[in-house]
């Protein structure tokens, strides 16, 4: 007899999501800032599912994206790119980045950008920064023209990553495997560290 019935019904997927759940980042959010390839946003979000990020938020002022998540999430380009990830995966859209910023300081989010060094901005190299505020919202630039000004203003600091080639360039997708690898590292440690000393 089992004697847990619940268990034996799950899907294999739905064990799996189950059983990943306490190694989620919670409270981290990805931002993608009008990307203009469907198809990068389907590998940012492979790469948000894969590494524990909470959620993805796109600033979509073209309007190629529908607003309902659910129908985002059938959206062949989508589902293809992201190897269904997005269907596992919660993504939510924005008209303007003002809007989302709005959205992101009236939660309590502390924002970062991603970009080379900017004058006048706190500027940090990825893997010497802090990552573990409460809450805390990446934002990654589009493709050719990078992040906004408004975003910029309204971040806490720049990171960019440490490169040493002749082509100082990454793609979107590699950049924000990159990126959110060392923030779902650095969070994920101090979740465990935060865990054990409530144990006591």
């Amino acid at each position: 007899m089992n004697k847990h019935p619940e268990k034996a019904s799950k899907s294999p997927l739905r064990q799996r999501a189950d059983e990943i759940k306490p190694y989620r980042c919670k409270n981290l959010i990805a931002v993608l800032e009008n990307p203009k390839n469907i198809k990068n946003i389907g590998t940012v979000i492979r790469n948000v599912n894969a590494l524990g990020v909470e959620k993805t938020y796109i600033v979509d002022s073209g309007k190629s994206l529908p607003d309902d998540w659910e129908e985002m999430r059938e959206r062949k380009a989508l589902s293809k790119t992201s190897v269904s990830a997005v269907k596992w995966s919660f993504v939510k859209r924005f008209d303007t980045t003002e809007a989302c910023l709005k959205h992101l300081q009236k939660n309590r989010f502390v924002s970062v950008v991603t970009s080379p060094h900017i004058k006048g901005m706190r500027n940090e190299i990825l893997h010497e920064a802090d990552y573990t505020m409460p809450r805390l919202a990446v934002w990654f630039g589009n493709e050719s023209r990078g992040i906004s000004d408004e975003a910029v203003a309204a971040s806490e600091f720049c990171v960019s990553i440490p490169m040493f080639g002749i082509i100082e360039s990454l793609n979107l997708g590699t950049t924000t495997g990159i990126v959110l690898y060392e923030i779902t590292k650095q969070r994920r440690a101090y979740q465990e560290a935060y865990k054990r000393a409530n144990r006591k």
